[in-house]
């Protein structure tokens, strides 16, 4: 995870003094700046942001959120900055920064759809009021002419008020010499409301003010419900960055406590905890113990005692007494932090689905814009009537509107990204989601992964001088087998120098003396043990052994059995010896093991499985594991997870447990399923509406009204996803 931290002025912040306080940089040089895009809403929209900034030189990326109306960018260059905001402002769009920290605050944009909403409702009660007088009354024609110019006098007032949102959008859009969604509404108001004022001035028959306000008010509804629904679908994110306190107590050199907002608290800080107070940045515990509520990262609603060294993730809620605490990241960098982050990104992730879904909805104009004019033109040649032909290319225009279209698929990705997160599970890649329903080969590591990942020391050839020697080299490593040594020796000071081999073990220079604690091969050892071993060799030669017992996990067995449901051949790739890891592959009914891998074996046998059974998942914790993890199709990692094994994999079990691994492929099918779905009922309802209303059998009216509803259709279909029980799943997170 990279470490953020504000730009310094004196780079970019030259160049564009007002925006600088809002910059993040990354690393290598690349910064980042969020601005907010009130007017995007739609499959075009982000295309036209997209394409306007990533065609600017220095730009490394650009993703809009259409749920929080924001458009992130990734740049670099001194130049780059100051011009953001007038490629966003050229493509047709009003944008202002904002700082990330502030997205989860008011929604502007929703108290603006519900004060529209509530107008055009308004005028809607009021209008039909009179216009059923005309309907089935039969006034005379002066009380006709009057109830027609009342009804004018609140339509029109309204729909400029509440169509704002509309006429926003499309002017600006035409402004930028293109179009969007809002285009075909925008003309639709304007023409119903124009022919309704020119019957009423020239003492018509008919006018269409109810036909109008309803019109905008079935349009405002759909909307309004879409935009509640996507908030809704990432709740969790909200959830989550609400579980972060404001600040925290930093403890004084002199023992004294100061406030400290939470974006100035880093490593290395001692925190004080009270009791009721959340984990406000990753820590570890200092005091002797303490009592924690860690549902937020096991599920689980009893408190646990923890002891000291204990990790302590963001969020957590102190139980029992006061404790201390040093805070590891910043809370930029925390738990709570890397989970909000990564919901965003399987948001914005463009997807194989996505991609299709986005190059159908631009095709919408050219196609929708002909079928209108065509509409028109037949009518209006052809006999129906220059005034017919009118509004049944306004009806064209909006019952066509690819909403649904843009809704289908990333609603499905938010709402299955959050299932997964209530269950422990963080999805790093949102495309992850995807290739995880191709997977037909799980392959495992062994320690730490199927097996507990806390060996105990079971026997030492070892004298004192040489256990305290493996100590000091074990200290320096989180190696499970590591661990174990220095739990079996007690604490021990690891050199000044040392090397980490991945999959081969350390050594160091002690004294003058090359020691080395690792693998058989490592230390020049020839081991026919068939346990778990580790040797211990001076100068290149071995002079003691290390044997260790390994519990398997409690969920092993049966995560392995449902894996094997779901069709997946199962495969053990190991560095250890043969012994235990055929041990564990019978145990589980595994289809083959391999032992003694070093990391390069992984990577080629993930690439044999690949080649002979078609996309692999793999399941792996440590730095051993890190290449095979890039190289799988699909990749998971422990919480407990060295760090170069989390940063690889693209799903990461807080929870630490495996039952995570078949119930994010059965999410991840479902989900599927339920794009195809979507896709499907988008192009259905385009393929039977076009027709209908080029017919004529569809006024504006019954236009908004199924334009809305298709959208909505859309929406409840991806929160079935919500709903759908699942083996495996059990109480979500605990807010």
């Amino acid at each position: 995870m990279t470490e953020i931290a504000v730009a310094p002025p004196d780079t970019i912040g030259r160049a564009a003094p007002d925006l600088i306080e809002f910059v993040e940089r990354l690393e290598d040089g690349v910064c980042r700046i969020n601005f907010s895009v009130p007017d995007a809403y739609c499959a075009a929209c982000i295309d036209t942001i997209e394409r306007g900034l990533g065609a600017l030189d220095g730009v490394r990326q650009a993703r809009v959120n259409l749920t929080r109306r924001t458009v992130q960018v990734d740049f670099a260059g001194e130049g780059v900055l100051r011009r953001l905001p007038e490629v966003i402002r050229a493509s047709g769009y009003r944008n202002h920064p904002v700082d990330a920290r502030d997205l989860d605050g008011k929604d502007p944009v929703l108290g603006e759809l519900l004060r529209a909403l509530a107008v055009a409702a308004f005028a809607t009660l009021h209008v039909m009021f009179f216009s059923e007088a005309v309907w089935n009354g039969d006034p005379d024609p002066t009380t006709r002419q009057l109830f027609h110019w009342i009804s004018a006098l609140v339509a029109l007032p309204a729909t400029v008020y509440a169509g704002r949102i509309f006429f926003r959008s499309a002017w600006a859009a035409l402004s930028a010499r293109r179009s969007n969604m809002d285009v075909p509404i925008a003309v639709g108001l304007i023409a119903t409301c124009g022919i309704s004022l020119f019957e009423t001035i020239r003492g018509g028959e008919h006018a269409y003010f109810d036909a109008s306000t309803m019109l905008l008010l079935f349009l405002l509804a759909g909307r309004t419900l879409e935009h509640v629904m996507r908030s809704q679908a990432r709740s969790v994110v909200t959830t989550l960055a609400r579980l972060a306190p404001r600040g925290a107590q930093v403890i004084d050199a002199d023992g004294s406590t100061t406030y400290t907002p939470l974006d100035r608290i880093q490593p290395g800080m001692e925190l004080l905890l009270r009791p009721g107070d959340r984990v406000p940045a990753d820590s570890v515990l200092r005091s002797e113990r303490a009592e924690l509520d860690l549902a937020l990262v096991t599920g689980e609603p009893l408190p646990v005692q923890l002891e000291t060294g204990a990790s302590l993730p963001a969020g957590a809620t102190n139980l029992g007494f006061a404790a201390r605490v040093e805070a590891v990241r910043p809370a930029s960098d925390s738990f709570l932090a890397r989970a909000a982050a990564l919901m965003e990104a399987a948001e914005g992730t463009r997807t194989r689905y996505r991609r299709i879904a986005d190059r159908a909805a631009s095709w919408y104009g050219p196609v929708i814009y002909f079928a209108a004019a065509t509409t028109f033109l037949g009518w209006g040649i052809l006999g129906g009537g220059w005034h017919a032909a009118l509004v049944n290319a306004v009806a064209v225009l909006i019952v066509t509107c690819p909403c649904a279209l843009a809704l289908a698929v990333p609603m499905v990705h938010v709402i299955a990204a959050e299932r997964l997160l209530r269950q422990g599970i963080v999805m790093r890649d949102g495309a992850a989601l995807e290739r995880l329903t191709e997977v037909r080969a799980a392959a495992f590591d062994k320690t730490g992964t199927l097996t507990e990942g806390r060996p105990s020391l079971a026997h030492t050839t070892a004298n004192p001088e040489h256990f305290a020697v493996a100590a000091r080299l074990a200290a320096s490593s989180n190696h499970p087998l590591s661990r174990a040594i220095v739990a079996a020796h007690g604490p021990a000071e690891a050199p000044a120098d040392v090397q980490e081999h991945p999959g081969a073990g350390v050594e160091a220079e002690i004294d003058g003396t090359l020691w080395r604690l690792g693998s058989p091969a490592f230390c020049g050892a020839s081991d026919t043990d068939d346990r778990t071993t580790v040797w211990l060799a001076r100068d290149g030669r071995p002079v003691a052994r290390f044997t260790f017992d390994d519990r398997m996990r409690p969920e092993t067995p049966a995560t392995a059995a449902e894996l094997r449901q779901l069709g997946l051949d199962l495969h053990v790739l190991s560095g250890d010896a043969a012994g235990p890891v055929i041990r564990v592959a019978e145990a589980i009914g595994a289809d083959c093991a391999r032992a003694q891998l070093n990391p390069a074996g992984k990577v080629e046998a993930v690439n044999a499985l690949r080649d002979r059974h078609g996309a692999v998942v793999m399941i792996g914790d440590g730095i051993n594991d890190a290449a095979a993890l890039r190289a799988a199709d699909v990749s998971f990692a422990p919480a407990a997870a060295a760090d170069v094994g989390r940063a690889a994999a693209d799903f990461v079990l807080t929870r630490d447990r495996l039952d995570g691994v078949p119930f994010a492929i059965r999410i991840a099918r479902s989900a599927d399923r339920l794009v195809r779905q979507n896709l499907a009922l988008s192009l259905a309802y385009n393929l039977v509406v076009l027709p209908l209303a080029m017919a004529g059998l569809v006024t504006p009216l019954i236009a908004a009204v199924a334009m809305s509803s298709s959208s909505i259709l859309v929406v409840l279909n991806a929160l079935r996803l919500r709903l759908e029980r699942v083996p495996s799943d059990n109480a979500g997170v605990s807010a």
